[in-house]
């Protein structure tokens, strides 16, 4: 069976020190250290060690093999955004990672698919890049939770998403700059509670600012299964009838009505809460992710989701049918 896995992060091998370029900022680079692996430096601070697959395609695809999955969707770390950098300095860095997935994409046609990163915090140089990589190939874009704590909803933003639309391009919306980190830092709790509460914060905002009811034809995929929000759609649907006044001032649509709209992946990293999910967001809404090759996500690429007792069109749904609906490609460009 083709299995494609919808979420996975890459970077090139060599970064530039864009810190020393520009002139300021703490911007990712690269320390090879030793054979195999790299510190991710955040200007003068350590911020993570990445071992080679998370730069070379052919081990990538190695480790892929051992269970079974062909195709890898790939896109950048959420930390190389840099939204919060000069737009035209932005711009450099996305272009730089988009070429370099780009590349990647040209060069392994059966294994790889990219998503490009975008300058969201301006919008015409956000569009510009989504136009130039919509010629390179590449299938859509990966975009933050949050835009410099602005919410998705916010109108600056519509314009890229009525591009993304027009120009066929799919989206992924991957937690990261998590409200309330700086207050929470023990026990890892900014990946633990903040990332699924930043899904919610993107999934909820996107609802009811009415992107989806003004761009039906939008296809959004939500990171780890969309967070806490399919968890806590009660309260939220509670919310949205107890007080109007509050929640849909901007769209009177129940938020129910949105549940298999959009797409969610896999990473629930847990039987029963994926059946749920199933329940709520139906198969043909939920392709699989493993948020490859950090340690947080389903490194076994949906082995728990085998071993299930799942009828075999809902797995062939999750391993590759809801991918291929929501990226617009055909199965054939596999064979």
């Amino acid at each position: 069976m083709l299995k494609i896995d919808s979420h996975t992060h890459i970077l090139p091998k060599k970064l530039p020190n864009w810190s020393d370029k520009f002139g300021y900022g703490d911007f990712i680079y690269l320390q090879h250290h030793k054979k195999g692996y790299a510190k991710m430096m955040r200007g003068n601070q350590f911020f993570r060690e990445i071992k080679e697959n998370a730069w070379n395609p052919e081990v990538r695809i190695k480790e892929y093999d051992k269970f079974h999955t062909q195709v890898q969707v790939v896109c950048t770390i959420p930390v190389m955004f840099s939204y919060w950098a000069k737009s035209f300095d932005c711009l450099e860095i996305s272009k730089f990672l988009n070429d370099h997935i780009a590349e990647l994409i040209f060069k392994y046609p059966k294994n790889y698919l990219g998503l490009a990163t975008i300058p969201m915090q301006d919008t015409e140089l956000a569009i510009e890049e989504l136009q130039r990589i919509k010629s390179l190939g590449l299938q859509g874009v990966q975009i933050g939770s949050n835009i410099n704590d602005l919410n998705l909803n916010e109108e600056r933003f519509f314009p890229i998403f009525e591009a993304c639309e027009k120009l066929d391009m799919a989206i992924l919306v991957h937690p990261w700059n998590m409200m309330g980190q700086n207050h929470m830092q023990r026990y890892w709790l900014p990946w633990l509670v903040g990332m699924p509460a930043e899904t919610a914060r993107a999934i909820c905002s996107m609802i009811f600012g009415g992107i989806f009811e003004r761009l039906p034809r939008l296809r959004v995929n939500f990171a780890h299964a969309g967070g806490s929000f399919l968890a806590t759609i009660g309260r939220i649907k509670q919310g949205f009838d107890c007080r109007p006044d509050l929640v849909a001032i901007d769209n009177p649509i129940d938020p129910k009505k949105y549940l298999g709209k959009f797409w969610v992946d896999s990473i629930t990293h847990d039987a029963l809460m994926l059946e749920y999910v199933l329940k709520l967001q139906g198969s043909k809404r939920i392709t699989l992710g493993s948020d490859y090759p950090f340690p947080l996500g389903d490194l076994e690429i949906g082995k728990f989701i085998e071993e299930m007792n799942l009828d075999q069109s809902i797995k062939e749904d999750i391993f590759y049918r809801a991918s291929l609906e929501w990226l617009n490609i055909s199965k054939e460009r596999f064979n």
